[in-house]
């Protein structure tokens, strides 16, 4: 029984990363999951109480995933500079995937309390990768100028999200004022 409610639990997560990504936010509803997963809609109820909690579990589930993308070509990156660009790149090129935009799109939309906290609290990880390598390079304020970057990152991925100008693009103006303006002022 505890293995099926399991199995249930992944295949409405995988609903709603599949309906965030394709149609945004507004496309998240709990008809819309249980047609997709072949549940009545009261039983999707029995899973989530709302489209919040719905968030929460998308973000505990795939940001420790996406943490460890980008810590890992952020530490296989061999200077400071190199780790700031891995930091954006990495964030950058999960963007385009499904599960980041399914979380892109939620971050547009009105959330509750809880849903909001665990978005912050998974974010405040990957700043701190950036801090580390910022108070490698002896910056002043190696805290806020990650905040700051992480900013940058985050108009980024909105922008690339738009499709006005190719992604690629996007990630270099957005890897040149990484290491510019919070590593190219250092001494």
């Amino acid at each position: 029984m505890a293995e099926h409610r399991r199995q249930q639990r992944e295949a409405l997560l995988a609903a709603a990363r599949d309906l965030l990504s394709s149609g945004g936010t507004k496309a998240l509803t709990f008809p819309a999951l249980a047609e997709r997963t072949g549940l009545a809609r009261s039983s999707v109820y029995e899973y989530f109480r709302s489209r919040g909690a719905v968030v929460e579990a998308l973000c505990a589930a795939d940001f420790p995933r996406w943490a460890a993308e980008v810590e890992e070509a952020v530490r296989a990156a061999t200077t400071p500079r190199a780790q700031l660009e891995a930091y954006v790149r990495a964030q950058l090129a999960l963007a385009g995937d499904a599960r980041h935009q399914a979380v892109v799109a939620i971050a547009a939309a009105e959330l509750d309390t809880g849903a909001r906290e665990q978005i912050r609290a998974a974010h405040g990880s990957l700043v701190d990768l950036v801090v580390t390598v910022l108070a490698e390079l002896g910056h002043p304020d190696p805290r806020l100028s990650a905040v700051l970057l992480q900013g940058v990152v985050d108009a980024a991925v909105r922008r690339a999200a738009l499709g006005v100008e190719e992604r690629a693009l996007v990630a270099e103006n957005a890897v040149s004022l990484a290491l510019r303006g919070a590593a190219g002022s250092l001494p």
